[in-house]
């Protein structure tokens, strides 16, 4: 019998020895051909009981959660925000759930709800990086030295001049003696950052009318629930948080960007379009690699004191030769 669920897997593989390392591109192909069953309806009624059977069969690939974590994450502590998140995953085929944490791990980010979360649709575990994540991978490009995202609510003060010189062309004065009712609702999201050559980027200012156009034109996971009728994705169940999301991501037209930020861009779109995200996540040897051409680029980018050398001066080192007489006397 096909052992396709989640459920069936993991009470199966907890007695078993844990299959040989797959490649990336092995893994991504057994996500798309899965082709799971609908797990018994007493899965719900059993709770933590299966959360703690997927955890078990999970840490048997934690050698591979290892490999793909960063140095300064411990796998312990990935997992354990992963078993906060199980509950809600045991409908999700084991190949898509695997593939989806590989994701997250490759790109260093834990999915604690703060800077990632692994979302069900359908059958499909879903790798979602938030708005915190992107934060973070910013700051590891070594080039964004602070980042600044807020929402602007109808009573608060504000003012914003494109024309003039940064910083005053944006200022933001939160009203934060009010109570968030007396604030009113949000009217603006914006997002900024200042460099570590101390320059500040242009600030990404966008309205309720332009997030619910980023919403209607990218997100497919966003018609998805529409057209099923469950208004389950992240558009319909957290607005404010997409809307600074967006506000993040269109900072990429203007800041420069690392190729792990821009690898996770990709990976975020791919999981929206209900693709594979595992080929946009980077491995550690390939991080590495991207990692130290970044940090020769950035210092081929700073001022160099090349000492230059002195034009050379006539009489001063060069002698000039004399014409030969011919034998005859003459020149």
């Amino acid at each position: 019998m096909s052992l396709s669920t989640l459920k069936d897997r993991v009470l199966a593989a907890t007695s078993e020895q844990p299959a040989a390392d797959a490649t990336v591109r092995a893994l991504a192909e057994d996500v798309k051909t899965s082709t799971p069953d609908r797990l018994h309806a007493s899965a719900q009624a059993e709770g933590d009981d299966v959360a703690d059977k997927a955890l078990t069969w999970l840490e048997q690939y934690g050698d591979d959660f290892t490999r793909a974590l960063p140095s300064h994450i411990d796998v312990k502590a990935f997992l354990s925000a992963v078993r906060a998140a199980l509950p809600g995953l045991v409908h999700c085929t084991p190949a898509s759930l695997r593939q989806a944490l590989l994701t997250c791990a490759r790109f260093g980010l834990v999915p604690d709800g703060r800077h990632a979360v692994i979302k069900r649709e359908g059958k499909t575990a879903v790798f979602v990086p938030m708005a915190q994540g992107y934060v973070e991978l910013m700051y590891r490009s070594g080039r964004v030295g602070s980042v600044h995202v807020g929402m602007i609510h109808e009573g608060d003060e504000w003012n914003y001049e494109p024309s003039a010189p940064a910083p005053l062309d944006f200022t933001h004065r939160p009203a934060l003696e009010k109570s968030k009712k007396d604030r009113g609702p949000v009217r603006f999201a914006y997002a900024f950052c200042w460099m570590t050559s101390g320059a500040r980027s242009q600030v990404i200012i966008l309205s309720r009318a332009d997030a619910e156009a980023i919403r209607d034109e990218y997100s497919q996971a966003y018609r998805r629930a529409v057209e099923s009728g469950k208004a389950d994705s992240f558009w319909h169940t957290d607005f404010d948080a997409m809307w600074r999301k967006s506000a993040l991501r269109r900072l990429h037209k203007v800041v420069p960007m690392s190729a792990e930020l821009v690898a996770l861009l990709k990976a975020d779109e791919a999981g929206d379009a209900g693709e594979v995200q595992i080929i946009h996540a980077p491995d550690v040897e390939t991080t590495a690699l991207v990692a130290e051409a970044e940090r020769a680029h950035r210092a081929a980018e700073a001022p160099q004191d090349t000492a230059v050398r002195p034009l050379p001066v006539k009489g001063r080192g060069l002698r000039r030769s004399k014409p030969k007489r011919n034998r005859g006397g003459r020149r």
